[in-house]
């Protein structure tokens, strides 16, 4: 096989941003429309299932890119006792369930700009998280959140009794 048939892996984010990636982190592409029909803003790697403690770190920085954020979507039943609202920066943040998911949080900001973000689960490697958040905010993304982490996580490992 020539050289130039040798296919080379898709870089999606540049080394800096990649090795930036720890838990904690949120990657972003903002753009505003009124559709988000299968197409990812960004993605966020939360390090616990604690909203409360994860939560306001996240709309910190959106508010420092988007403005006041109002509202914020999630799958209550995959996150550790969530309030109706937080307070950051003396602002109120409205929290609404729906069934999204643990795979995606969605964020409002005023009255119709609405953004996606992927959820990277807590317990993620590190190259497996930085490999689905480079994946969900890749323009030309428009694979769904619970399909990128599919293609992006290892099999969960079974634990497997010791032989007698």
């Amino acid at each position: 096989m020539a050289e130039s048939d040798t296919p080379t892996p898709r870089k999606l984010l540049p080394d800096e941003i990649h090795k930036a990636v720890k838990p904690g982190t949120a990657l972003l592409r903002l753009q505003t429309t009124h559709s988000r029909e299968g197409v990812l803003d960004g993605a966020w790697w939360p390090r616990s299932r604690n909203i409360t403690a994860e939560l306001p770190a996240l709309i910190e920085v959106l508010t420092a890119h988007l403005g006041p954020i109002a509202r914020v979507g999630l799958d209550t039943a995959t996150w550790e006792e969530v309030p109706t609202r937080v307070v950051v920066d003396d602002r109120v943040v409205h929290l609404d369930s729906f069934p999204v998911g643990d795979d995606t949080v969605l964020i409002t900001r005023g009255d119709n700009d609405h953004f996606a973000l992927l959820v990277v689960p807590p317990d993620t490697t590190r190259d497996a998280a930085r490999d689905a958040m480079a994946r969900a905010v890749d323009a030309g993304n428009v694979t769904q959140a619970a399909e990128i982490l599919v293609a992006t996580l290892p099999e969960p490992v079974t634990h497997r009794p010791e032989p007698a």
